[in-house]
């Protein structure tokens, strides 16, 4: 999350705790920097590879494959296309946050994972986030049909049960990939439901409580606007579902949004289900919080109680049980 830095730093121009920005434009990630390497996890018996989608604008994914794929006669797995969080400035698809979380997930949910790395800001603002994240779609779209460059794909994915998902900026990523879907209908996925775990939406008018905290209230506009320095304010459609008139048309039927009782964001989650009832969109959604935790708790403790709750509930709404 980003703040102003102190109006007497002569050097840092933006000091977001997470990364800095000086006014010489260097650009400084304080987290979210670590990486590991694909492969076969020991714990949940999944493996991961990497995979190039645009060598040209440096956009790629893990893929996640559970160790039941293939042992079900020809039976395909339902797919989860995840976009990771962090601001939209930090993070990646091959951190150990994520590759710890998503091993989880994808065991106990037993579904293919596709986990895109789509490039950050602000040396790639927005819309850069959303262009590379709906090009790996399409990318992933390409093997509906089994004729697609990666064999996990093509073999084990069942492109008529799809799921977008992601958490914090992932989050937004994902509704505003489901909105492109319902806007455009694009050919090879059928996109069944998304799930949204502390999704960061904002807006310009307060919800709840929202306006007792001053610095967390400019925190969230000053990233928004330092992340994507073209938008409209903080009732842009891309960061506040409820101002797009086109929010029925958000084109899937199953939404799982997750909220932490703590989370400054929570009320945001809640209100994405107030407003997409309002919209007219008939479809099923479900909004739970987790009690006595903050933004994207399960990341920070995955093996927790709370957080293996997630992942159970995450499973049971994609399996539909």
């Amino acid at each position: 999350m980003a703040a102003l830095a102190n109006a007497n730093s002569v050097d840092v121009l933006y000091d977001f705790s997470i990364m800095r920005v000086y006014t010489d434009g260097k650009v400084e990630r304080l987290a979210g920097k670590d990486v590991v390497p694909a492969g076969l996890d020991a714990e949940t018996g999944v493996q991961s590879k990497d995979v190039v989608i645009s060598p040209e604008l440096n956009i790629s994914a893990r893929l996640y494959l559970p160790k039941t794929a293939g042992t079900d006669g020809r039976k395909k797995l339902p797919l989860l296309v995840y976009f990771h969080g962090g601001g939209f400035v930090i993070e990646s698809a091959f951190s150990p946050t994520y590759q710890k979380h998503l091993n989880l997930v994808a065991a106990e949910a037993n579904f293919v994972i596709v986990s895109v790395n789509y490039r950050l800001a602000p040396e790639h603002p927005l819309p850069a986030a959303y262009d590379d994240s709906w090009l790996a779609l399409k990318w992933v779209a390409s093997h509906s049909r089994g004729g697609g460059q990666e064999p996990w794909l093509n073999d084990y994915a069942d492109f008529s049960r799809a799921f977008f998902g992601g958490d914090s900026a992932g989050g937004n990523i994902a509704h505003n990939m489901a909105m492109r879907v319902g806007l455009e209908n694009p050919d090879g996925i059928n996109l069944e439901g998304i799930y949204l775990n502390c999704p960061f939406f904002w807006g310009k008018d307060p919800i709840g409580n929202e306006g007792d905290n001053v610095y967390v209230s400019s925190l969230l506009e000053n990233l928004w606007k330092f992340v994507n320095p073209g938008t409209t304010g903080l009732d842009d459609p891309l960061i506040n579902p409820a101002a797009d008139p086109d929010l029925a048309r958000v084109g899937c039927k199953r939404v799982l949004v997750y909220v932490g009782e703590k989370d400054p964001l929570r009320n945001r989650g809640w209100h994405y289900k107030e407003v997409l009832r309002k919209k007219g969109w008939d479809g099923y959604i479900e909004v739970v919080e987790a009690k006595g935790e903050d933004h994207v708790f399960n990341l920070i403790n995955p093996s927790s109680h709370n957080a293996m709750a997630m992942v159970k509930k995450l499973a049971s709404f994609i399996n539909n049980v």
